[in-house]
């Protein structure tokens, strides 16, 4: 009926309200410009901060990141930025906590048996840092320097081989928490001299071959073929750095090098048809393997210096 009918009520006259449509999201604000901070520095001849503290020796690379990072390192008064480009005469201040922190680093000496590889596990064999512990450590020289210091769990917390020494050779292998030690070691720049005694059979037909030479090695080997091994050797592509190389006895050499390329001597005499049958670290810049028997370990000495 037209009565009932107008008296109906609508949706909005008992108060409900229409959904209304969503809101539109905001609008991404545009972020500001950073310029590449290692490019720019390049550009105006800086180099990166970390870069520049480990040159001055203050530290490694990566230790200079992390002070950085805590707020220890400051630039011409201003707090550091990661990444951040420094002109060469740019004043570089370190908080004492960094100081302190590196004054409790530890450096290494082990004298690693064969069998042990230099760094991560691999093939099945253990690492050589596994070795280090307070039963492994050597008191058996009081006057050796470093020997007062007793092992603690912390001197294992980030240990890491400065160099290599491969498996089936043994000799001094130093591991080191301290940056600056394994930058003088294995730096792209590192000079450090590194002695090694090598026993030798001749075998210019290979190992399993014709007409080795067991003994008196020294009477039989070229002397053309020596003077290769000082100079005029390369591997890998890439020309070897003159090396001392002489006979210490008619069966063994002495090496002295200031490089140190994967399994490098043992390739060496390869390449001159000798045979390496055992190989031996007794020296890195100057500090000697000396007494240190095989599978034990020293501190490096405040007054040790590579």
């Amino acid at each position: 009926m037209p009565g009932v009918a107008s008296k109906r009520a609508r949706p909005e006259s008992q108060g409900i309200e229409r959904p209304r449509p969503p809101a539109a999201p905001p609008r991404p604000q545009p972020q500001p410009h950073r310029p590449d901070l290692a490019r720019v520095g390049n550009v105006r001849g800086e180099i990166r901060l970390n870069k520049r503290m480990a040159d001055l020796g203050l530290c490694s690379r990566r230790e200079a990141d992390e002070w950085i990072a805590r707020g220890w390192v400051k630039v011409n008064g201003q707090p550091a930025v990661m990444g951040q480009p420094v002109p060469a005469d740019a004043h570089i201040e370190v908080a004492p906590q960094a100081r302190h922190q590196q004054s409790g680093q530890v450096t290494i000496l082990l004298h690693k048996p064969v069998g042990y590889v230099s760094g991560q596990p691999e093939d099945g064999h253990e690492a050589a840092a596994t070795l280090i512990g307070a039963p492994s450590q050597w008191r058996g020289d009081a006057r050796m320097p470093g020997d007062g210091r007793r092992f603690a769990p912390e001197h294992t917390r980030g240990l890491a081989p400065a160099g290599r020494l491969d498996i089936d050779s043994t000799g001094l292998l130093v591991l080191t928490q301290d940056g600056r030690v394994a930058r003088t070691l294995i730096g792209e720049h590192s000079g450090v001299e590194k002695e090694y005694l090598v026993r030798v059979q001749y075998a210019p037909n290979g190992p399993q071959g014709a007409g080795l030479v067991a003994q008196n090695v020294q009477g039989v080997f070229p002397p053309e073929q020596l003077a290769l091994l000082r100079h005029g050797l390369s591997l890998d592509g890439q020309a070897l750095k003159p090396a001392q190389v002489d006979w210490q006895n008619p069966e063994q050499l002495r090496f002295v090098l200031t490089e140190g390329k994967k399994r490098q001597i043992r390739r060496m005499c390869e390449q001159v048809g000798l045979h390496v049958v055992g190989l031996k670290r007794i020296r890195i810049g100057g500090v000697l393997l000396g007494n240190l028997p095989v599978g034990q370990w020293r501190y490096l000495g405040p007054g040790e210096r590579f």
